[in-house]
């Protein structure tokens, strides 16, 4: 089993409030624990798929595997919080928050290479996924390689922009099996968003909303359709002591509802690729 203690709730992946937020700094101690933490999940990942798991549902108990793989099955999203351990011992974020979460959905009569084909298409993300993405671009590709560009936008309560840039890497496992992994490599909060006078606010030196995104699309083919899973690991500031009774309860209903839209989403793109069965340029 994956070395993963299974949270009952959690933190939000993009944890955007209505709360203001003075503007902190991202500090080098910070960062670099969330690269310790990353290097853990993804020996976790690598551990469970050369032991035959390559879906977060099989590393669930015998039990909550089967009845977990049947609530997606009826149409259900399987969503769970998630918290990684290196060698058993949780890993000390100093000024910074973890928010790990997981999303599963199947879509029945869909195929990998359909699912692969919605997920690649970085150029129409923003028609996917608005109105959390404003925009989306395809920067570059090399083979199995991309550079992608998102702005991300929320407006629960105050209007946050970021502008986020990531590499991505496709892995093919089997004819059955891919994964796409996508590491940020810059972050950058937009000031006055949608002013003339908007513009990006210095990276690391913001509100902290979110300096740090990993995000894991895997993609299964089997049980007459295609299981899409999304593991996303994200790095916020802390939450100031005098407003964390506020905040707290915000921190931990959002990710669900974000997951279950995001994956939503998703299926509704995939069952229309699957719907027009157009020929499909990325594979």
């Amino acid at each position: 089993m994956r070395k993963i203690l299974l949270m009952l709730s959690g933190v939000v992946l993009v944890p955007l409030t209505g709360t203001s937020a003075s503007a902190t700094e991202l500090k080098p101690e910070t960062a670099a624990a969330f690269d310790q933490y990353i290097h853990a999940t993804e020996a976790h990942m690598q551990d469970a798929v050369s032991q035959g798991r390559f879906l977060f549902l099989d590393d669930l108990p015998k039990s909550r595997c089967v009845q977990s793989y049947q609530q997606v099955q009826r149409g259900g999203i399987y969503v769970q919080a998630l918290h990684s351990l290196e060698d058993n011992h949780s890993i000390r974020i100093p000024s910074g928050l973890i928010h790990h979460w997981v999303a599963v959905v199947f879509i029945r009569n869909a195929t990998l290479t359909q699912a692969v084909d919605v997920l690649q298409d970085y150029e129409h993300h923003k028609d996917f996924y608005k109105p959390m993405l404003r925009d989306s671009k395809l920067i570059d590709r090399n083979g199995n390689n991309f550079k992608i560009f998102l702005q991300f936008s929320n407006t629960a309560g105050a209007t946050v922009v970021l502008n986020a840039e990531f590499n991505v890497t496709a892995t093919r496992f089997s004819d059955t099996q891919y994964q796409l992994a996508l590491h940020s490599t810059r972050i950058a909060e937009l000031a006055n968003p949608g002013k003339p006078d908007e513009h990006e606010l210095p990276v690391g030196d913001d509100r902290g909303f979110m300096w740090r995104l990993n995000t894991y699309w895997r993609i299964e083919e089997k049980d007459g359709g295609v299981y899409i899973q999304n593991e996303s690991v994200e790095l916020s500031r802390t939450v100031p002591a005098i407003i964390a009774w506020f905040v707290n309860p915000f921190i931990k209903s959002i990710p669900r509802g974000i997951l279950v839209n995001l994956l939503s989403v998703t299926r509704k793109a995939v069952i229309k690729e699957a719907i027009s069965a157009k020929p499909l340029a990325s594979q």
